[in-house]
């Protein structure tokens, strides 16, 4: 048992390797725009991914672009011998995940004397960085 253990353990290890994660709590933007923005890189090369977020107009790709950047960065430190990868175009933004953060309540006056409470929502984003994985076509 603790052959497997160990086995699985390494394997671990390499995938965790060629993978680089960049977070970015606490960002004052409501999650719904946020992923209304996050939606358009999930899945693409990193090169094409900052070339969208440039050219986004919404506030949010922004914040984005750099935390892009800063995953890139963490995936050069990592993957020293493989920069060719990152120029070629093999390393894609495999998952990016937008969470609710907390949300800071302030009041509002209202009509007839009344408050109305309002919500300041902000978010956590996680973006992941992987190597493409070949499929069968390519190799053929």
């Amino acid at each position: 048992m603790g052959a497997r253990k160990k086995e699985s353990a390494e394997r671990h290890k390499e995938i965790r390797k060629q993978t680089a994660v960049a977070k970015l709590n606490d960002v004052p933007t409501s999650p719904r725009k946020m992923r209304l923005v996050a939606d358009n890189i999930r899945g693409l090369e990193v090169n094409r991914a900052l070339d969208i977020l440039k050219y986004t107009k919404r506030e949010a790709a922004t914040r984005l672009e750099k935390l892009l950047r800063s995953a890139i960065a963490n995936w050069e430190v990592k993957n020293e011998s493989d920069r060719k990868e990152l120029e070629s175009g093999n390393v894609i933004v495999k998952t990016i995940m937008v969470g609710q953060g907390r949300s800071l309540k302030r009041i509002r006056t209202a009509p007839q004397g009344r408050a109305a409470r309002i919500r300041k929502r902000s978010n956590h984003v996680t973006i992941v960085l992987d190597k493409k994985t070949k499929t069968v076509k390519e190799e053929q």
